[in-house]
């Protein structure tokens, strides 16, 4: 029996915890699909194409990883897809308590399962919204995030960190 997981997230950017989480579920599941969210309430930094370019770019080595944009309730997107299991990572105790609730909410609406995966704690510290904060500031980052990942953000963020 072949079983699909779906890993959600947000991804602007994606960085080498978010990979850390990806490559342990891809390993555990026979295809994943990471579910790039399109949320209208934020004002991402890369729009919801680049995440998903990025991301393909950054798990290019994974090939039972595929990446897709989504907005609305995760458990649509996973039913949609015939998909019970969702995968989330965990960096601390305060991402468990919001974490939980979505995970007993899904579950409640969509018979889906979540799985928590912690984050290495080498990453453990890592964000994106933190990732982005050092690059607007002219901030090496090449040590949490993909090259392809630290040269978009050079790019998008130069005149900014610059000024």
């Amino acid at each position: 029996m072949s079983v699909t997981a779906v890993s959600p997230g947000s991804f602007d950017p994606v960085t080498y915890g978010h990979l850390d989480v990806l490559e342990r579920a891809a390993s555990r599941f026979d295809r994943l699909i990471v579910g790039v969210l399109r949320n209208e309430s934020k004002h991402p930094l890369f729009a919801i194409e680049e995440r998903i370019e990025l991301l393909r770019a950054a798990t290019a080595h994974m090939p039972n990883v595929e990446i897709e944009g989504f907005s609305g309730l995760l458990v649509d997107f996973c039913h949609a897809r015939g998909v019970r299991v969702i995968v989330k990572g965990l960096r601390a105790v305060s991402d468990f308590e919001y974490e939980l609730q979505m995970a007993q909410m899904n579950s409640r609406l969509g018979d889906v399962e979540t799985l928590f995966l912690t984050t290495s704690p080498v990453y453990s510290f890592l964000s994106s919204s933190l990732v982005k904060e050092v690059a607007r500031y002219g901030g090496d980052v090449s040590d949490f995030v993909p090259p392809v990942v630290a040269e978009r953000l050079r790019q998008r963020l130069g005149d900014q960190a610059a000024g």
